[in-house]
């Protein structure tokens, strides 16, 4: 059996890469048997004869799998936020990275519409922008019509997989026009009156682009947190994972514990309150949330 890479998904049928070249395959009955289902991003084994439909044997390990949309094995998420129209949001965005981070799928924030802020509005979003970069994240600043955009996200694409993510409305769409100019998405146009936009959704294929794969789908933009148990989220969080090693006790969730190292933390202008906010919110939601049979 050979193996290869399952690059899309369409119509029941799974076509990996071979040689430059997709083969069409069906995924054999053992997988519904069982209750799985090959995904786009997939390193599988095939048999092929080369005249009829091949077929998916076996799917090898994966270093993750997402939900919305369907593939496995990424590597990066492009996460796309719009800095006015719909503006800035850390809400939004905090929800995004510890999702993310609970996936192993490291996040490169892109802030498109730079150009539609004033000064005082620059100065603002800026200190954001620093405290997520001392956090250790990467941060993209483009506008409409920017003409270096290839070459600023280019390096992050070389020998990675990615997909794009983020709040609709501020620019999926169009970043994948420019990365991929043969697609033709169609571009969402603002609803003002709701603050959302409109993009039509295709079937997720990996295209090869910048030396990396990306999927050509404007991708997720809500996330749940049914995957993340109380206990891990402090993992999801980098700067609250690298301080809870000195809290006093194991499994601190820095809420009423005592001697909890990340609160001191906050305390002391070390960790941002709206990141320990968030963090509260999300482990309230947590704690909530209907368990799972």
């Amino acid at each position: 059996m050979a193996k290869a890479q399952i690059r899309k998904a369409l119509s029941g049928y799974y076509y990996v890469e071979k040689e430059g070249k997709l083969i069409q395959c069906r995924g054999r009955g053992i997988f519904r048997n069982r209750g799985e289902s090959p995904l786009v991003g997939d390193f599988v084994e095939y048999s092929y004869d080369g005249e009829s439909d091949g077929s998916i044997d076996k799917i090898l390990e994966r270093q993750n799998e997402l939900v919305r949309p369907p593939i496995a094995n990424v590597d990066q998420a492009l996460l796309v936020f719009s800095a006015k129209e719909p503006d800035f949001n850390t809400v939004l965005l905090d929800r995004f990275l510890v999702v993310l981070e609970s996936f192993q799928v490291q996040p490169i924030i892109i802030l498109t519409k730079m150009d539609l802020l004033n000064d005082a509005e620059r100065a603002h979003l800026q200190t954001y922008i620093d405290d997520y970069k001392e956090i250790g994240y990467e941060i993209i600043e483009t506008y409409i019509d920017d003409p270096t955009l290839l070459e600023k996200i280019k390096p992050f694409l070389q020998d990675k997989t990615s997909v794009l993510a983020g709040q609709s409305g501020v620019g999926k769409s169009t970043l994948l026009n420019t990365l991929l100019p043969e697609l033709d998405l169609k571009t969402g146009i603002i609803s003002k009156s709701l603050g959302r936009g409109k993009h039509t959704t295709r079937h997720v294929e990996l295209i090869e682009v910048c030396g990396g794969l990306l999927a050509d789908t404007p991708g997720f933009s809500s996330f749940d947190f049914d995957m993340i148990e109380k206990e891990e989220l402090t993992s999801c969080l980098p700067e609250f994972e690298r301080i809870s090693e000195n809290c006093k006790f194991r499994g601190c969730l820095h809420i009423k514990e005592p001697k909890c190292a990340v609160k001191q933390a906050v305390e002391a202008g070390e960790i941002r309150p709206y990141r320990y906010e968030h963090y509260e919110q999300i482990l309230q939601e947590i704690i909530d949330r209907k368990p799972r049979y």
